[in-house]
């Protein structure tokens, strides 16, 4: 019951974080000229840039089959594809939620310890942000200055800002003192309620997720490992600088600003809010501000381009939970034991 109203509580929080960073983003424009400016866009690129984002979703899923088969199980290509679009999917609901959902999805599917999946998905959580950073180490290289600049303005100086207008005030130190003893109060419940469940099947889950996280060691195919891990994030480059092609107002900008487009988006994705709402407008309106693009334009870019992400996710999402349930149905309905008419 605890953990359940912690979850709650959780989700509202994390809600309400992306409806402020909704309203930061949006509240010196006007809806109506962002929707306008919208409308202009050609639907040729961007269908061009939807594709390159499902390629990068199958690539995905092939990449999550090569560090599972090390744990010996061998799972369809086609049911790691929609155990990953029913995680996206789940995504949009509780962040984080995702990474849980596609395991338990492909657990069901392919009889896969779950434990183990879930060892290999942070294995992959981890190369994701190894090749973030690696973007923003390149991005550092290129477009030295825009980037100083972008941390500066988005990150650091209102980081800076908010503590200092936090610790100045009587009120701020009294709420800072609340939130540090609730979340130790929290800390020391999740200690207890997991010394209370320790026991064999904890061991056991412990030693399956510790087994997904060496399977990065025994891959049979490491170079094509590789190769996807690359390929991936050369894919969401690709659906971003395709769409600057989509807007009159960022159809001059060029690779470079495609590759600092693909680093604030990547951040505004990671921020533990539901989609990345709010903070993916929020930090790809102003990177695009540094390249000389209005406010309203560039709000209306990162608009239709997480639009086009959030669509593609809840089609592909909603199909493959659809094709899951038919897949167990028709198992279920096979393995059926049948009646004797005597």
């Amino acid at each position: 019951m605890k953990l359940r109203l912690i979850s709650v509580l959780k989700y509202i929080l994390l809600l309400s974080l992306a409806v402020l960073l909704l309203y930061f983003a949006f509240k010196n424009v006007s809806a109506r000229t962002i929707f306008r400016e919208m409308l202009k866009a050609d639907f040729v690129w961007l269908a061009l840039s939807t594709a390159f984002s499902f390629i990068a979703l199958i690539s995905r899923a092939y990449r999550w089959k090569l560090l599972i088969e090390p744990l010996g199980y061998h799972p369809t290509l086609k049911n790691t594809t929609y155990s990953v679009m029913v995680g996206y999917f789940a995504n949009l609901a509780f962040p984080r939620l995702g990474e849980v959902t596609r395991c338990g999805s492909l657990s069901t599917a392919e009889k896969i310890p779950f434990n183990k999946l879930l060892g290999t998905v942070v294995v992959e959580r981890v190369i994701d942000v190894i090749s973030l950073l690696l973007c923003i180490l390149l991005v550092a290289i290129i477009e030295f200055n825009r980037l100083g600049n972008f941390f500066k303005k988005n990150l650091t100086d209102p980081a800076i800002s908010r503590l200092t207008q936090i610790t100045s005030s009587v009120t701020g130190i009294i709420i800072l003192a609340i939130a540090s003893i609730a979340f130790v109060v929290l800390l020391l419940l999740v200690v207890r309620y997991t010394k209370r469940k320790s026991g064999s099947k904890w061991t056991n889950l412990i030693n399956g997720f510790i087994k997904g996280l060496a399977s990065i060691k025994h891959l049979d195919k490491p170079w094509l490992f590789v190769f996807h891990s690359v390929f991936i994030w050369f894919l969401y480059y690709l659906s971003v600088y395709v769409c600057l092609f989509a807007m009159p107002f960022t159809n001059g900008l060029g690779f470079a600003a495609a590759l600092f487009l693909l680093v604030a988006g990547g951040i505004g994705m990671s921020a533990p809010v539901q989609g990345g709402i709010g903070a993916y407008h929020l930090l790809v309106s102003q990177g695009l501000l540094l390249y000389g693009v209005p406010l309203e334009n560039g709000l209306s870019f990162a608009t239709l381009l997480h639009s086009l992400q959030l669509v593609t996710v809840i089609v592909t999402g909603s199909a493959a939970m659809l094709l899951l349930f038919i897949q167990r149905k028709k198992r279920a309905t096979h393995l059926a034991p049948v009646k004797s008419s005597l």
